[in-house]
């Protein structure tokens, strides 16, 4: 394979040329500022709306968070987008069911305080009224062609990035989300009927507020407490 201006190998394997959009100080500063500024709106809701979403902008945001960065570009993850309302219900119904058993056995006293002040309990109506959830999983290996285990690496990093970058597309969408962690979260797998390899790590519903969606009046952190320069 002969080399050209448009990629060079490296070690037998194919590098092609890299373009990447730079821009002046005074656009950084601006396009930073507004993005920061954009980003500072996104907040957690837990009131949804059920107005349908056309499917195409979720598989957008899906391919956005696809382009995180991965351990050895591995992309361990698999984003399951859940529709169907008999299907929903079951998850809320399960879902639930830890809850409870986290809130009344699980969570110590210490946490239970923590989180008075942002309105939480085991009841997650959102789950049923969003239009989908995605549910993203994790692969801490792979199957081979003779179903010998393939490894992944910094699987829960790698989807730890997607799933920031799947935050960030849904908010640029005009759509919200929240974080939902029912734990254990192993019924999600059976429920979805996901293959072994697979481990559910994290559930968001997403779609339009509601027309009535309050979110707790919390602050973030000053940049001082946030960010240290050495």
């Amino acid at each position: 394979m002969k080399e050209t201006d448009d990629y060079i190998l490296v070690d037998g394997f194919k590098h092609i040329s890299y373009k990447h959009e730079t821009f002046s100080e005074i656009e950084m500063i601006d396009k930073s500022k507004r993005l920061y500024e954009w980003m500072d709106k996104r907040r957690s809701v837990r009131h949804f709306s059920d107005k349908p979403i056309p499917i195409e902008v979720i598989e957008n945001i899906i391919k956005s968070a696809s382009t995180a960065p991965s351990g050895a570009n591995k992309q361990p993850w698999t984003f399951c987008v859940v529709k169907n309302s008999k299907i929903k219900k079951k998850i809320r119904e399960a879902a639930e069911e830890e809850e409870r058993k986290s809130y009344n056995e699980r969570m110590s006293d210490e946490w239970l305080e923590d989180l008075k002040h942002l309105g939480t309990d085991a009841n997650k109506p959102f789950l049923e009224i969003a239009p989908y959830l995605i549910i993203v999983f994790k692969r801490p290996f792979e199957y081979g062609k003779n179903d010998e285990k393939l490894q992944n690496y910094y699987v829960n990093e790698s989807v730890g990035l997607a799933c920031g970058f799947l935050i960030s597309a849904i908010h640029n969408a005009g759509l919200v989300t929240l974080t939902h962690t029912p734990s254990p979260m192993r019924f999600l797998e059976k429920i979805l009927e996901r293959p072994t390899n697979e481990r559910a790590f994290l559930l968001l519903p997403v779609g339009y507020a509601a027309d009535n969606a309050y979110v707790p009046d919390i602050g973030r952190k000053p940049l001082d407490e946030v960010m240290k320069i050495y």
